[in-house]
């Protein structure tokens, strides 16, 4: 497989011509990049209106993944975006009310894009004892939810798989969204992957009409490397507006750096990255399997994390975390009850043995038996929009009791919101915000 834009990049740095564009570093180093960071010269193409080398990367791409696939250079943010702008777009071209029915785990973008876009939102909330993280809808759930509607919603929005490593069942809810005339929006940033297994689980390849992934958090790409994914089955208006929504989003300069790691990424991937994949999948479930004979527990199912469920070994994930670091080990991610690890096939055999000894030496202790506070549901007030338009203050969350949420301010990881922008926070919001380590929150004035 060719790559234009690595191809199209190498020939002119070598030039060693007079650059009298952007950037301004004019290819001189600095991080050691700089000459293969370029701006749209001539014969450089531009990716919201590519006709040339970035669409001929982009067709790689789709080959690869067998179905529609552009490029952001601003990760799956930009891509969630788009994807709620076509959304809305869709219900706009059927005179509907552009309402959508989300999982309430879903990432912060989302509420941004609800700001700007204006979107009305119905959440569907996770299940009891299940972590804020997840929200693991069944299709007969959801068919009963719809039933119980008499004006639609547009579409399904859901993240596939979540932060925790879970998966839903992607098929058999695109059945029932596409029975009830809905389109399935799917957040995938977490499984790029998923579409060289032995059998895809990609969620297009399972029925979604549209999805984006973070090419940077599970393939060998740069960070801020994603894509738009549109099934040959969505509304024509996606297909028709995707780049115009990517546009709309993102930076009129996307960084040349990220689309030659996305194009070389095409390369890579058509050398036998499934095999690859597949078989390093098996060494990281018999890892999982040899920590569970020592006395680990873990959650979810996805095979390329570990996601403990740390507390049954004795410990908050914020100090297990601590461990691994002195270690010389880093974690995606950690909050008091999980503590979570990603692997992709760049990670060393030898590194996974390092890991492995350093979880061996970690002694077990008694278990931790309190809980994390119920998920519940908060009182809307005003909308997404409404909240974030409003003059706002920053004061101590025991101090916001009755006040309602203006712009949310969870970090990411997870990026997650625990209280939806334009709720009353009561006592219950208050208690989960300190649990999770969240001391200030912004209300409005």
């Amino acid at each position: 497989m060719k790559t234009p834009i690595c191809d199209f990049v190498r020939r002119y740095s070598e030039l060693d011509s007079l650059r009298l564009h952007m950037p301004g570093h004019k290819g001189k180093n600095i991080l050691g990049v700089e000459s293969l960071d370029i701006t749209e010269i001539d014969g450089a193409d531009s990716l919201y209106e590519a006709d040339g080398i970035i669409k001929e990367s982009e067709l790689n791409a789709s080959k690869l993944f067998g179905f529609k696939s552009l490029y952001s250079t601003e990760g799956s943010s930009q891509c969630i975006r788009a994807m709620l702008y076509l959304t809305v777009l869709h219900a706009k071209n059927k005179n509907s009310k552009p309402l959508i029915l989300a999982g309430r785990n879903a990432h912060k973008t989302f509420l941004s894009a609800a700001a700007l876009l204006d979107f009305d939102i119905d959440w569907i909330y996770p299940k009891n004892n299940e972590s804020y993280l997840s929200c693991i809808v069944d299709a007969k759930r959801l068919d009963l939810i719809l039933n119980n509607y008499t004006e639609k919603p547009i579409a399904v929005y859901l993240t596939n798989p979540d932060y925790l490593g879970n998966f839903i069942d992607i098929e058999s809810i695109a059945a029932v969204c596409h029975k009830h005339g809905l389109i399935l929006v799917v957040d995938n940033a977490h499984g790029a992957y998923l579409k060289f297994l032995r059998n895809s689980l990609h969620p297009i390849d399972l029925g979604a009409d549209i999805c984006c992934d973070s090419a940077h958090k599970t393939l060998p790409v740069l960070t801020g490397g994603a894509y738009l994914h549109i099934s040959d089955n969505a509304p024509e208006i996606f297909l028709q507006q995707a780049k115009n929504a990517l546009a709309l989003f993102g930076s009129t300069s996307p960084s040349y750096i990220l689309m030659q790691s996305l194009d070389a990424a095409n390369k890579y991937l058509s050398e036998g990255y499934n095999e690859k994949l597949n078989v390093f999948i098996s060494h990281i479930s018999d890892l999982k399997n040899e920590l569970i004979s020592f006395g680990y527990s873990f959650i979810g199912n996805e095979p390329l994390k570990l996601t403990f469920d740390i507390k049954k070994y004795g410990y908050t994930g914020y100090e297990f975390a601590d461990i691994l670091k002195y270690n010389n080990i880093f974690c995606e991610f950690a909050d008091p009850d999980y503590i979570v690890l990603m692997f992709t096939p760049e990670t060393e055999d030898f590194h996974i043995n390092i890991l492995k000894e350093t979880l061996f030496k970690i002694p077990k202790k008694g278990a931790l038996l309190s809980n994390a506070p119920d998920f519940k549901a908060a009182i809307k007030k005003m909308s997404v929009r409404e909240a974030f338009f409003s003059p706002c203050e920053t004061i101590p969350v025991e101090e916001s009791i009755g006040r309602i949420l203006a712009v949310s301010n969870t970090c990411c990881p997870p990026a997650v919101p625990i209280i939806i922008s334009g709720e009353c926070i009561d006592s219950h919001a208050v208690e989960c915000l300190k649990y999770y380590g969240i001391n200030e929150c912004s209300v409005i004035k």
